[in-house]
């Protein structure tokens, strides 16, 4: 079965309806980024004073220094028109990140082998985590996948509620447990019922408490451990959310998990709440980790494949 979400044919035929939302999304991420890389070009080539003051302006824009030095570089040969001298920079400029984010553009694509595709979500409290995994099982649901949730986070009672309310919506099965009850075991259940159900896909939210990090990987080692007690691959997807919000402290947070689990995609969430949305390059400068999605707004929809191209475009106030 090939769900829409999944379906690339489909996908290309929502390009421009995909993309308009991306760049109202980052709309705030893109004003001050364009004016201030449009503000650098005044003359047809960079001096090494603009070249300076581009970098401070992708540094500040949460690109880090690394990528705001390779994209500066990589700009201080070229040349652009007296007349439209900022739209060049800006396309100039896009291309440039696009060539630092396309390597790690991926699509999850949990229609392969073995079924239930079973999908560990991490990343600290607050990141955007538990909606997250609503709005992918209401996005998987819609398409025509079978779901199972597991409220795997029990440390917060508010984050099993959310999930139960995101369950309804989305039509998936719902396994939980009450406040502090044992984690592992709300996994194990999940995965079990996901099984005997013949369910395409299993979303397991996780706690997030980066504080204590000792007690987070033995309770994240124990439900890897339940779980392929069932699915000896099991988790197949473990994916990192992070809150474009909190700007460089994402890099942190992608070391921390690190070092914690193995990491096979993120999601960057809030980047409509944010005038930083260059953190996302930092990052895949940073780690060969495969960036799967964008959230770019509240409701399911805002949930967007993450296109490499488009959001470099988004992100220096291109919309076309």
């Amino acid at each position: 079965m090939i769900w829409g979400l999944f379906d690339k044919k489909k996908a290309a035929t929502e390009d421009a309806a995909e993309r308009k939302g991306l760049f109202d999304g980052l709309r705030k991420s893109s004003a001050k980024l364009a004016e201030s890389v449009t503000s650098v070009f005044t003359k047809e080539k960079l001096d090494a004073a603009e070249l300076s003051e581009l970098e401070d302006a992708l540094i500040a824009s949460d690109m880090g220094a690394p990528a705001a030095h390779r994209i500066a570089q990589a700009l201080a040969d070229k040349r652009f028109g007296k007349e439209n001298g900022g739209r060049e920079a800006r396309e100039a400029l896009a291309a440039e990140v696009a060539a630092i984010l396309r390597p790690r553009e991926a699509h999850l694509d949990l229609t392969s082998p073995p079924k239930p595709r079973i999908v560990l979500v991490i990343g600290v409290n607050g990141s955007g985590k538990t909606t997250t995994l609503g709005k992918l099982s209401k996005l998987l649901g819609d398409a025509g996948a079978k779901v199972v949730i597991g409220a795997a986070d029990t440390f917060r009672a508010a984050a099993i509620e959310q999930l139960q309310v995101w369950a309804q919506r989305s039509g998936a099965a719902f396994v939980a447990s009450t406040q502090g009850a044992d984690a592992a075991g709300v996994a194990f259940e999940t995965v079990k019922q996901a099984r005997d159900a013949d369910a395409d896909v299993a979303l397991i939210d996780t706690a997030g408490r980066l504080q204590n990090k000792t007690e987070l990987m033995a309770e994240l080692a124990k439900i890897v451990r339940v779980m392929r007690k069932i699915d000896e691959d099991a988790p197949h997807e473990t994916l990192l959310v992070l809150d474009a919000t909190v700007g460089q402290n994402a890099l942190s947070q992608v070391e921390s998990f690190r070092s914690v689990t193995d990491i096979t995609g993120l999601v960057m969430t809030k980047l409509d709440g944010t005038a930083k949305g260059g953190v996302l390059v930092a990052l895949a400068q940073r780690h060969a980790i495969p960036i799967h999605f964008v959230g770019v707004g509240e409701k399911a929809e805002d949930l967007k494949p993450f296109d490499a191209d488009a959001f470099s475009r988004a992100l220096v106030g291109l919309d076309g």
